[in-house]
């Protein structure tokens, strides 16, 4: 009862050998390239990662050259430095008891900042809700029910 497969002839040996060779060969094609990918992928990772190292070295290091030249601002423009430099170039204190004030017509000078409402109380302004938005689904739909009802029992009559 067992169908066997039987073939009429059989291939020759050198046959047999080429086509395990063929897929020898294919399935070493097949694992070179997966490797292959994977070795491109991993190149492409490890070179982004570099670049995105050198990247943050640069802005630590123009951070620095921040931080740097802000103190060095601050220090020239202290009062020690500024007037040290307003002597050397000829200019002299002077005493604000004898200072000439100038009036310039059309300057208005700027007003106190206010940095925080003056103390006391305040008035909370209710919110602007719209007396339909006030009722609930329920009551909503109570009422909606209750008018329908009317409704019919007028149109019944």
């Amino acid at each position: 009862m067992k169908n066997k497969l039987v073939q009429a002839y059989q291939q020759a040996p050198w046959r047999i050998q080429l086509q395990w060779i063929g897929l020898f060969l294919l399935a070493l094609l097949l694992v070179a390239s997966v490797a292959g990918i994977y070795l491109s992928i991993s190149s492409n990772a490890a070179t982004t990662g570099r670049q995105v190292q050198i990247l943050q070295s640069k802005i630590e290091d123009n951070q620095r050259s921040i931080a740097d030249q802000s103190s060095e601002l601050a220090f020239l423009t202290s009062s020690a430095q500024m007037d040290k430099r307003a002597i050397a170039m000829g200019f002299q204190p002077i005493d604000p008891d004898t200072a000439a004030y100038l009036v310039v017509p059309g300057y208005s000078p700027r007003g106190t900042a206010e940095l925080a409402p003056q103390p006391g109380p305040t008035m909370i302004q209710p919110p602007l809700v719209k007396p339909s938005y006030t009722q609930s689904l329920l009551e909503w739909l109570i009422e909606k029910l209750s008018s329908a009802t009317q409704n019919q029992g007028q149109v019944q009559k």
